[in-house]
Parts: C-alpha cells; structure tokens; sequence
C-alpha cells in the first residue's frame, strides 16, 4: 500500500489496556488554568520510567466552577496506580498553583479518591460541599480555598498506539512527524504522551543487562545498521515514532489515520509500526486496515 509514494508496511501496532482519567483544571485566567495543567501532566512521557502516561487535551469553555478551564488525559497500567499518580499530581502540580481547582471530567462507574484524600492537607479546616449529587472538597490555602472533587472516573482505555516514520534524514523526518502531531493535536479524547508527541528513543522489551526492562530498539536504530539485524532499507537515516493513547480504541485508531496521512511527505521511505509479535497488548491496530486497504 502507498499513501501518496509514501510505502505502509502490512503490520500492526500492539497497544494495551490501560486505565484513564479526566481532570479539568480551571483558574481565573487561561493562562494559569494551563500552567497548571502543565505541571500536573509533566514528566509523563511512558509508565516505564514515569508511573503513568499523561497530556494536555484541550481547553474547556464550560467548566463547574465557570472559570477557564484545562483537560488533561492520564493513563496507568492499573486503577491502584493511576489514583497513586493522581494524587501526587494534583496535590503538588495543581493545588499548588495560584487560584487553582481541579475536578472530574469523565463518566465512569469506577471511581479513585482524591479530594477524599487531599483534603487531610486542610488540618480539620477543610469542609465538603454536595452539589448535583458530587462532592467537592473546599481546602483553605493562603489565596483562599483550593476546590476539588472528592473521586474522578476511572475507565479502562487505549494506551500504546503508534506509528513509525522512517525517512531520508533528520530534517525531513522532523517535518512530518510535526504534520502529524499537528493533524491529532485537538482531537477529543486522545494524548500524545512524549515531547512535543514525538519519540525518537523508541523500545524493544528486554535488554542484555538483566536489571533493565526495556532499552534501544536496535532494529530501528540507523547508527547500528551493521551491527545489528536491522528493519531499515537502504536510504532511512533517521526515525521518529508517534505514540498514541486514548480513551477507546476508536479515538485511537482515528488518530492513527488522521497522523498517517498527514505524515506521507516527500522524503518518507516507509511508514510502519511497533508491535511484539501480538504477545503482550490486548490490541492490535493493522494499518492496511486503518488506512482503508487490503491487509
């Protein structure tokens, strides 16, 4: 299959079961809304090393409180874990922030408790206000009150999506994995967790050193190409990666589509994906598939 002479290789992202919250951070202004956004979704880049997965959505125009507002996706491999990172994030990352609130921006069944447990910072000051059947927890702070909702939402979600550009050099490969972010960025319900939604230290599982459970992915790594059994054809001196995650595999699989397309430039030799063999994630993504073809 070619999109516009860019090759899709017949192969499959192998993504895998997560577990997804929603936080809406407001504050008087948009501009402090998403400084705390920012740090509350920092350092969230892969579970490997981080704890969970996480990202800006989007701004929010009709928030609880009415200020403007923030949303940001975090995933984890379990609920035990994700509520572990929630309450870490949005205790240091936003109740920390000038004029901050922070709410519960998903539907679900499952619930993790964080205002339920943040507000212990309160020291038997904080008090709990029921409205439309939520409870939010109203903890003094020296700017006034910091709000936040006693649980949020927990939902089994989409995590590890992907796509691999291989192209010519470091300029042209740049450029499209850019086309691509930027044809996902504002799609609801999805996050791309690395810098800018761009990897370029993608990983294969294992390592020769017994204690690391992850490293390089040698096959896809230009500088090893003699070295190593190498997946890249002649002319490929540079990838990039985009990882997706989402809250279901739709969401994900659309922003697969959408992120292809847009990538398949002049100077892209082959657009693949990362998978392992279909023996560790719940989810396989065939791009033939996605892209609208015969496997």
């Amino acid at each position: 299959m070619f999109i516009k002479d860019v090759e899709i290789e017949d192969t499959f992202a192998e993504a895998f079961r997560m577990y997804a919250a929603r936080l809406v951070i407001t504050s008087e202004t948009e501009r402090w809304a998403l400084t705390a956004a920012r740090v509350a979704a920092g350092f969230a880049t892969s579970v490997i090393g981080c704890g969970c997965e996480a990202g800006i959505e989007g701004f929010v125009s009709d928030t609880p409180d009415g200020r403007p507002g923030v949303s940001c996706l975090f995933f984890a491999v379990s609920r035990e874990e994700l509520e572990k990172q929630l309450l870490r994030r949005v205790g240091q990352g936003v109740m920390t922030a000038p004029m901050s609130a922070c709410f519960n921006g998903l539907a679900a069944e499952k619930h993790c408790t964080i205002g339920g447990k943040l507000r212990f910072f309160g020291d038997g000051y904080q008090i709990s206000k029921l409205f439309n059947q939520r409870r939010f927890w109203r903890i003094p702070v020296m700017d006034g009150e910091f709000v936040v909702e006693e649980t949020f939402a927990v939902k089994e979600a989409v995590g590890g999506g992907n796509f691999i550009l291989l192209g010519q050099n470091t300029a042209v490969t740049l450029k499209a994995a850019e086309a691509a972010v930027g044809a996902i960025a504002g799609m609801e319900g999805v996050i791309l967790p690395f810098p800018g939604g761009i990897v370029r230290s993608g990983s294969k599982v294992g390592s020769k050193y017994k204690f690391l459970p992850a490293s390089t992915n040698t096959a896809y790594c230009p500088t090893l190409r003699g070295q190593t059994c190498s997946a890249l054809p002649p002319g490929v001196n540079c990838v990039l990666e985009i990882v997706i995650n989402g809250l279901d595999q739709e969401k994900v699989e659309t922003a697969m589509q959408k992120g292809i397309e847009a990538a398949a430039i002049p100077g892209i030799m082959r657009i693949t994906a990362g998978n392992y063999g279909g023996n560790l994630g719940k989810y396989k993504l065939f791009l033939h598939k996605l892209m609208g073809g015969a496997g």
